[in-house]
């Protein structure tokens, strides 16, 4: 039986090419967003985790006293934000979910950005 073609590796900007979805130097990867994928699953639902009306409520008050993304405007760009992001994360802890020192406004680009770094952060 002829083996498979190579494809690109899935990491990010790897060149390497592969007969799997990862090449050897990214294998770990895999094992990686299976283990995320999990953790997910035993993630409590966003209303769980504080984020219900009044929550809604003060976001919305937030964002109209603080309409641009700080990221963007640090670089010169004018970008409405759209998230109201705790600039250190609550991990549950109800004084900084409120603590009004500890949010800022965010476009949903630089929010992720902030988030998908967090994360990995945490697994190393």
């Amino acid at each position: 039986m002829p083996s498979s073609i190579p494809t690109p590796c899935r990491a990010f900007g790897c060149p390497n090419t592969t007969t799997n979805h990862y090449c050897l130097q990214h294998v770990h990867l895999k094992r990686d967003v299976r283990r995320r994928c999990r953790n997910d699953k035993q993630r409590p639902n966003a209303y769980r985790r504080g984020y219900d009306r009044q929550w809604s409520k003060a976001r919305r008050l937030f964002l109209m006293d603080n309409p641009l993304c700080i990221r963007c405007a640090e670089l010169g760009l004018i970008v409405e934000a759209t998230v109201v992001d705790h600039i250190e994360p609550h991990r549950g802890d109800r004084m900084k979910f409120w603590n009004r020192d500890n949010w800022q406004s965010l476009c949903k680009r630089c929010h992720d950005k902030k988030t998908a770094r967090e994360k990995n952060d945490d697994w190393y």
